[in-house]
């Protein structure tokens, strides 16, 4: 007689492995990373949360909420993409943003004392930004059917591919961004398995050429730097802005001051409190035990990013994740670094959370080309 009973938990075990499967199946069908989503979101809220603490205007919460639907669509949108069409469209998505770069140098729009926008008429057009996407785009390509680690002669052009576009947005002039599109390839260079001794002899170069550096440097760089050695050396002037953000994150101690009682934003002694300096808001408001979570959550996203990067399939996916996540890290740090007073300020906004378009569009779109990543496996029959 067969062992009906047998049958039967043998059943059990399909059903439920069925139905495990069919819930992640629906996830891997929208392209979605649930973890990564999970981390985006709970940021994105504290973002809002912050946003409103910092500028309580309806109109502006409102702006930023639509600004991150529309970022988020994108994001959904790009996670389709598999990296095989990401890879055969890379080199045609850097030439554009090289020649819009080159666009904005002979005829784009001034604004502040910068030229760095491209008037399309209908909007206007930041082509630094596309180029945080296009040079990890490009250096992974170049890496993709090389021997890896590479030697010196292999560096050439990625070095390349990365000091062009770096140049051209700092003459706009643009470091803070041209700081970020620099690290965002070079961290693939980083990725493809440079030897220290490459890495020791590139920073020699850099001291090296220093005081070149200097020289090149407009005279509000120049003040930045040296606000940032003393900012106490001009209080009421070029110090004011870290001076007060130091104030603001020291008096919110261990708890915070509470939700919507920060005395630095709310009496306006914080300049730019939506913006880049948005961290300092925080810190007073929330303290250090809001702090630690908020660096969780980012530290999740990163950690994230770095277990989809080992297990991609192709080098150059595993090379594009690794730099974009990484990438999103160094946003963090010079954020935090130069509101903290660690870093000079280089007006680089804190991710998902400060008030804004721009950034977050490409931040937004660095996770969907990670999300489409892990989620365009090719499955491997044994």
């Amino acid at each position: 007689m067969q062992d009906y009973s047998n049958v039967f938990h043998k059943n059990q075990h399909t059903t439920a492995s069925w139905q495990g499967s069919n819930s992640n199946n629906v996830w891997q069908r929208l392209h979605i990373d649930l973890p990564m989503l999970i981390g985006i979101i709970v940021v994105c809220s504290i973002g809002l949360l912050i946003l409103y603490s910092a500028k309580p205007d309806i109109a502006i919460l409102q702006r930023q909420i639509l600004r991150l639907l529309i970022a988020a669509g994108l994001m959904l949108t790009v996670a389709q993409l598999s990296p095989r069409s990401l890879q055969h469209w890379t080199w045609g998505i850097y030439i554009l943003a090289l020649l819009m770069l080159l666009a904005v140098l002979f005829s784009g729009h001034v604004s502040n004392g910068a030229q760095r926008w491209l008037d399309l008429g209908f909007m206007r057009f930041q082509p630094a930004e596309l180029m945080k996407l296009a040079v990890p785009l490009a250096v992974a390509n170049y890496f993709s059917d090389k021997v890896l680690p590479p030697d010196v002669t292999d560096l050439i052009i990625p070095f390349s591919l990365i000091a062009l576009p770096a140049a051209l947005i700092a003459m706009q002039p643009d470091l803070g961004t041209a700081v970020i599109v620099a690290s965002s390839g070079l961290l693939v260079v980083f990725f493809a398995g440079i030897s220290w001794s490459c890495i020791l002899l590139l920073l020699a170069a850099g001291i090296t050429c220093a005081p070149l550096l200097w020289y090149c440097m407009h005279t509000y760089q120049r003040q930045r730097v040296l606000t940032f050695l003393n900012p106490e050396s001009d209080p009421l002037g070029s110090g004011y802005h870290i001076i007060q953000s130091k104030i603001a994150i020291g008096s919110g101690g261990l708890n915070g001051k509470g939700w919507l009682n920060g005395s630095q934003s709310n009496l306006d002694y914080l300049p730019e409190r939506s913006t880049d300096f948005i961290f300092a808001v925080f810190s007073e408001e929330f303290g250090l035990l809001g702090v630690l979570f908020l660096l969780g959550a980012y530290l999740f996203l990163i950690i994230r990013g770095l277990i989809i990067a080992t297990r991609a399939q192709d080098t150059f996916s595993r090379l594009l994740a690794g730099g974009l996540t990484m990438t999103i890290f160094v946003y963090i740090f010079i954020n935090i670094g130069m509101v903290t007073g660690v870093l000079p300020v280089v007006g680089i906004p804190l991710p998902l959370i400060s008030y804004g378009g721009t950034s977050l569009v490409t931040l937004m779109v660095s996770f969907g080309i990670i999300m489409g990543i892990y989620t365009h496996k090719t499955l491997v029959r044994k």
